[in-house]
C-alpha cells in the first residue's frame, strides 16, 4: 500500500425528494445569485426543473439560465458561460444534470477564476482556481463529478478533449435523489455502467501491491454496478436498484478508492477521449470498446490481478492463470453486450484507415498509462485489436 492523503470537502444530500433542499444549501453558504446550467431540456420534463426554481425562490436565490450543454461537454459552450456569468455577476454555479453539465460548470467556474483563456489551464499553463463555488444535482449517475475534482472538456477546434483537475473544484454541495433518473433512456443507464466500472479498473490496475481493503473495495462496486444494472434492465424504476448504481457510480471516482494506490492507470480514458474527440461517441460506449482491448494488450503484465479479478467478480476458478484472465476479459465484454454496449469499433463505424490518426492524438502528450507505458504504437495495436 502507498502512502496517501485523503481529502473530500462536497457534501452529499442523497434520496428521495432532497432536490427541494437546494436553495437552502446555497443561502446558508451566502451565494446570493447562481448561473444555471443544464443540458437538453429533459429537466423540464422529469419535474427536476420546477423544484429546483421552486427551491431557489423559496430561499431568495437569484439565478440565471444557460441550457443547451451537450454530451462531450465542449468549449465553446463554457466560453459562454464565463461570458453570461461575468456579465450577471454571480457568485455561484449550479449544474443540474450529469457530468457533461457538471464538468461544463467547474470549468467555468475556473475561467471566472483565471484571467486569461480557460483552455491555458487545460494546456497546463496555468493553475486551476476558482472564484465561485459549484453546487450539482445529479440526473445521470456515471462520472462521478458530483463529489470529485476533475473535468474534462472537448476544445472542439482542436480535437482535444483534454481534462483538469484542483482542490478547488470539489462541489460544495451535490445532490442524488435516484428517482429521478426512472425516466432515463436505456443508453444513458447503460453508458453510466460502463464508466463507474471503468473508473474503478482505472485504478484497480495500476501494480499496486498489498491494498487488500481498497481492492475488496472495488471488487464490491463493480459487483454492485453490473447486479444494479441487470435489475434495471427488467425494471427501470427499481429504487433500491437506481439507489444502489447512482452511490457505487459516486464512488467509483470521489478518491476513496484512490487511498493507497499508484493514481490508477488511465490508458482507456486517454484513448477513449481521443475516439470521441473526433468523433462525438458516448464517453461510455467508447470505454466499453477501448478498456477490454486495453485488458487483452497489457494483462500479462500483472497477471495475478487479472486472475483475482476474474475469481472476485465473474466466480471463474478452473484454468491456468492466463486461461483466467483472458476468462475475466470476455465476462466483461459479455456483460457490455448484455446490456446493448458495443464492444468494437467496427459497430460504431469507426473507419479503420483512421485509427493512426486516433492513436496520434492520444499520444500528444507522449505515454500514457502505469500498468504497461504506452507509446502511440502500442495505442494503434490497442485500437487494432478493439476493432
Amino acid at each position: 500500500m502507498e502512502k496517501f492523503v485523503f481529502s473530500n470537502p462536497t457534501c452529499l444530500i442523497f434520496g428521495k425528494d432532497t432536490i427541494k433542499r437546494i436553495g437552502k444549501e446555497i443561502k446558508k453558504r451566502g451565494v446570493k445569485n447562481v448561473l444555471v446550467l443544464y443540458g437538453s431540456g429533459s429537466i423540464l420534463k422529469n419535474g427536476v426543473y420546477d423544484a429546483t426554481i421552486k427551491s431557489l425562490k423559496d430561499n431568495e436565490v437569484g439565478f440565471i439560465q444557460l441550457g443547451g450543454i451537450k454530451p462531450n461537454p465542449v468549449l465553446s459552450k463554457v466560453y459562454e458561460g464565463i461570458k453570461t456569468a461575468m456579465k450577471e455577476k454571480t457568485d455561484g454555479i449550479l449544474a443540474i444534470g450529469g457530468g457533461s453539465v457538471i464538468d461544463t460548470a467547474k470549468a467555468v467556474a475556473a475561467g471566472i477564476g483565471y484571467d486569461g483563456d480557460v483552455w491555458d489551464l487545460f494546456e497546463g499553463k496555468a493553475p486551476v482556481k476558482t472564484s465561485v463555488p459549484i453546487f450539482t444535482i445529479l440526473t445521470i449517475s456515471a462520472t462521478g463529478s458530483e463529489m470529485n475534482s476533475g473535468a474534462v472538456i472537448t476544445n472542439e477546434g482542436e480535437n482535444k478533449k483534454w481534462s483538469i483537475g484542483s482542490p478547488d473544484l470539489f462541489p460544495k454541495v451535490s445532490i442524488i435523489d435516484p428517482s429521478v433518473q426512472f425516466s432515463l433512456p436505456w443508453n444513458q443507464t447503460a453508458n453510466g455502467a460502463v464508466d463507474a466500472i471503468t473508473h474503478v479498473l482505472e485504478l484497480y490496475f495500476d501494480k499496486t501491491e498489498s491494498n487488500m481493503i481498497m481492492d475488496e473495495y472495488s471488487h464490491a462496486i463493480v459487483k454492485t454496478v453490473i447486479r444494479s444494472t441487470e435489475s434495471l434492465m427488467k425494471n427501470p424504476s427499481d429504487y433500491d436498484a437506481r439507489a444502489n448504481l447512482a452511490l457505487s457510480a459516486t464512488l467509483a471516482l470521489n478518491q476513496t478508492n484512490s487511498m493507497g494506490r499508484q493514481g490508477g492507470d488511465w490508458s482507456s480514458h486517454w484513448i477513449e477521449h481521443s475516439l470521441s474527440a473526433f468523433y462525438d461517441v458516448a464517453h461510455g460506449a467508447g470505454l466499453a470498446i477501448v478498456m477490454p482491448a486495453w485488458m487483452e494488450y497489457v494483462y500479462a503484465e500483472c497477471m495475478h490481478k487479472w486472475v483475482v479479478f476474474a475469481e472476485s467478480i465473474f466466480g471463474i476458478t478452473t484454468g491456468t492463470p492466463d486461461e483466467k484472465a483472458k476468462a475475466g476479459i470476455a465476462e466483461l465484454k459479455k456483460f457490455y453486450k448484455k446490456i446493448q454496449q458495443p464492444t468494437t469499433l467496427k459497430e460504431i463505424n469507426i473507419p479503420y484507415e483512421d485509427l493512426p490518426k486516433i492513436a496520434a492524438n492520444a499520444s500528444l502528450k507522449g505515454k500514457i498509462g502505469n500498468m504497461k507505458r504506452l507509446d502511440q504504437n502500442d495505442i494503434l495495436n490497442i485500437l487494432k485489436l478493439a476493432y
